[in-house]
């Protein structure tokens, strides 16, 4: 051996050198102990006293072994199309009519499934087998009616709700040109923009009483749809600072706002009576009136928007009078209690008739440039008594306050919902 090796050239003897001590050390390395083992259920502790041709039971050890079986399915949306019913879908996907019945007649609440919605969408549901199973049907966000094939071959219609959250999103503003722009780039939507100028209405008129520097701070519900952020909800607690005038809101359980002591936020009267632009022309005894070419008083004011703007009655009332005539074209007339008198005029339509009862904030014409009108704007004046009145700058009588005996309630909960919305704001103020 010894021999062979020195005819190997140098660098094969280190290689076999190098490998030798390897397999040295690897052998010399403690071993872990063996340890024997036999099943913890075994029968047979001596296989010398087996017998010839005798069975035995051999225990087995199942662990985490499902007996469940899984089957796939999958579905297939169809959106309504003008003139569909549940018919003409079911026929245009080539499904039984008899299913379509059964589906109909599957529950009280199955008949909705005839008041299909065009651009809505139904959503088929077929097994590993291609056989239908169940039909889905939103009827709003929250509700989805569906209608499931039972065990039994019939099948059974019934609503479920999706999970609901609210929780609560704080949003502040400053206004440096106009409340919209403010309100916008404080991350508010269009309709919470309008909805908490609908909250101070009665008291800012936000076509001419926003100044540079007015702010506003508003608590506002957040929801989520099974986890999944669906919009906004209510105003809950609202502030508004105008002209360093500072008038707060709370949204109260009836659904009403009222200021912290229980006053109520609406008044009899709406200030403005319409989503205006701008004012064209204000309340004076003094004006030159654009079509007749010659000075007279203006009795009203004129609110200038695009034609087909819609105009609400200001307070509860009766239509006394709703007509045209070449002066003040379409218009309309509201008697209200304590001897008050609205007038609309220059409406492009009427939507109410003579002697028919309204309530505030109920749609009653459509902007218009009807008669003696140079532009489309609303005409609006407000009468106390037969005499005309500045609809800006008369006192308007309030709605009615919270109830004496839900007034504790009310100031506690007041209370705590104003300490969010001023927690909210300290907290953003400390983070800046």
């Amino acid at each position: 051996m010894k021999q062979l090796l020195e005819t190997f050239p140098n660098p094969h003897k280190y290689i076999l050198a190098a490998v030798a001590s390897i397999l040295a050390i690897v052998l010399l390395l403690p071993s872990e102990s063996a340890v024997a083992s036999k099943p913890a259920h075994a029968v047979v502790a001596n296989y010398a006293s087996l017998a010839v041709g005798k069975e035995y039971p051999l225990p087995l050890e199942l662990k985490n072994i499902s007996t469940e079986v899984e089957f796939e399915t999958y579905q297939k949306h169809v959106e309504i199309r003008n003139g569909d019913s549940l018919a003409t879908i079911f026929k245009r996907e080539k499904l039984p009519q008899k299913t379509m019945l059964a589906i109909v007649r599957s529950g009280d609440v199955a008949n909705n499934f005839t008041k299909l919605v065009v651009g809505k969408e139904l959503t088929f549901e077929f097994d590993q087998d291609d056989q239908f199973i169940a039909l889905y049907y939103p009827l709003d966000a929250i509700r989805t009616l569906s209608s499931k094939l039972t065990d039994e071959g019939g099948f059974v219609a019934t609503i479920e709700d999706k999970e609901i959250v609210t929780t609560e999103r704080y949003f502040e503003g400053h206004i440096a040109s106009n409340f919209w722009n403010a309100g916008t780039a404080a991350g508010l939507t269009d309709n919470l923009i309008m909805n908490l100028a609908n909250v101070f209405a009665w008291d800012v008129d936000f076509a001419l009483d926003i100044r540079e520097g007015d702010k506003f701070y508003t608590l506002v519900e957040e929801i989520y749809v099974d986890g999944e952020f669906a919009g906004f909800g209510d105003i809950l607690a609202a502030e508004f600072v105008n002209q360093d005038d500072t008038f707060t809101a709370v949204r109260y359980t009836d659904g009403r706002y009222y200021t912290p002591d229980g006053d109520s936020m609406r008044k009899a009267f709406l200030r403005a009576p319409v989503s205006f632009k701008y004012i064209s022309s204000n309340f004076t005894n003094r004006r030159y009136h654009p079509v007749q070419k010659r000075y007279k008083a203006h009795r009203g004011v004129d609110y200038a928007a695009s034609t087909g703007t819609p105009v609400v009655a200001a307070g509860d009332g009766k239509v006394i009078r709703s007509g045209y005539d070449k002066f003040n074209g379409h218009h309309v007339f509201v008697e209200h209690g304590g001897g008050i008198t609205t007038k609309y005029i220059h409406f492009s339509k009427r939507k109410v008739k003579t002697g028919q009862r309204v309530k505030q904030g109920q749609l009653i014409g459509l902007v218009g440039s009807t008669g003696l009108a140079a532009g489309p704007h609303l005409h609006y004046e407000f009468l106390v008594n037969g005499t005309h009145r500045n609809p800006r700058t008369v006192s308007l009588p309030k709605a009615n306050p919270i109830a004496g005996k839900e007034k504790p309630l009310f100031l506690s909960f007041a209370s705590e919902r104003l300490g969010r919305l001023n927690h909210s704001k300290n907290l953003l103020l400390a983070m800046r």
